[in-house]
């Protein structure tokens, strides 16, 4: 059984990934600070609290555990944070990923996952977004994600030193089993907003511009399901367990959803109504953002399971609704 180091791996999709793992016949090893992970995610497999930013942590589980290969899930995420702290973001999403890279590199473990995104990318200049298209992040998380991505293409020139970097698109749902979910503290992602307004735990939901040059003139997003990312890390792995090269691979369903739609999806799935307010764009929001997977489609053959939005929502329904039983009942209207 082969010892995945996966770091992150109290998190959302970091969890997620754990399960599969696990399932799969590895050895999920857990290493994870609990800044914003949560130790009662860690289900399958041992859990060792450490911080990146303290190497000789690190050290601590190379040297207890013979590491094959490592998935790295760890990085501050709030884009709007990282515009008003970039020390954070760079100091925890770069610095913290080298002293990583370098133990690995002591311990002679070459295999390396990285979750990436497409904030790499920045403003799109064309639709779908494949891997070639030009990355210009406007942000400094996207750009901490990119410049790990050009370290991890030097240190895979200069070692012996192999690494598949994923580009997710807007991960969403939740385990199908509903053991584990997404929950974040503070909470900025679309669907879980708007399941807590559907039960009443937020006065309303926001929709930021309604103008844009789309089907009904709110933001559209490509939204994939955790499940299928997961599922894609797993093959990279095997991937790179067969000797395959370095790689870098988008993660979307190449469908977009609009925030209206998304809206009205979740009032299908939940029966609920709620209370939506539309207000002026956000600055810095594109008006669309949907990714070709066909390269690794082509390549490691993944594709996603769960594409249809009500699948994606039902899911991460049933989550919202074991986390927040207390709420569901005679407090909300049915429509």
């Amino acid at each position: 059984m082969k010892n995945i180091l996966v770091v992150g791996g109290a998190g959302y999709i970091g969890s997620h990934t754990c399960k599969e793992l696990f399932m799969q016949g590895y050895n999920p090893i857990v290493f994870d600070s609990l800044i914003y992970g949560h130790k009662d995610f860690v289900k399958w497999g041992e859990f060792v609290l450490g911080d990146l930013n303290n190497i000789d942590q690190i050290r601590l589980v190379f040297e207890r555990y013979k590491i094959d290969a490592v998935m790295h899930f760890a990085a501050f995420a709030y884009v709007g944070e990282s515009v008003t702290n970039p020390k954070k973001y760079y100091q925890n999403n770069v610095v913290a990923t080298l002293n990583l890279l370098n133990v690995m590199k002591d311990y002679d473990v070459r295999k390396f996952i990285f979750s990436s995104s497409c904030a790499t990318y920045g403003n799109p200049e064309y639709l779908p977004i494949d891997e070639d298209h030009p990355q210009n992040p406007i942000n400094p998380y996207g750009m901490s994600k990119l410049m790990v991505e050009n370290i991890l293409k030097d240190y895979s020139t200069a070692y012996d030193f192999r690494f598949v970097s994923l580009r997710y698109f807007n991960a969403s749902g939740c385990d199908i089993d509903g053991e584990i979910g997404e929950f974040h503290d503070p909470e900025t992602h679309l669907i879980p907003l708007i399941l807590d307004a559907a039960l009443g735990k937020r006065d309303s939901i926001k929709v930021f511009g309604t103008d844009y040059d789309t089907k009904d003139g709110s933001a559209v997003r490509d939204y994939i399901h955790v499940v299928d990312l997961s599922n894609a890390h797993i093959l990279a792995l095997k991937y790179l367990f067969q000797n395959g090269k370095s790689e870098v691979f988008n993660l979307g369903n190449g469908v977009g959803f609009s925030v209206n739609e998304v809206i009205e999806c979740v009032k299908r799935v939940t029966g609920l109504k709620f209370n939506v307010e539309n207000v002026g764009r956000r600055l810095g929001d594109p008006e669309a953002l949907i990714g070709s997977s066909e390269k690794i489609n082509s390549i490691l053959g993944w594709e996603p399971k769960y594409f249809r939005l009500d699948d994606i929502i039902s899911t991460a329904w049933e989550w919202h609704k074991k986390l927040n039983r207390t709420r569901v009942g005679a407090a909300l209207k049915l429509e």
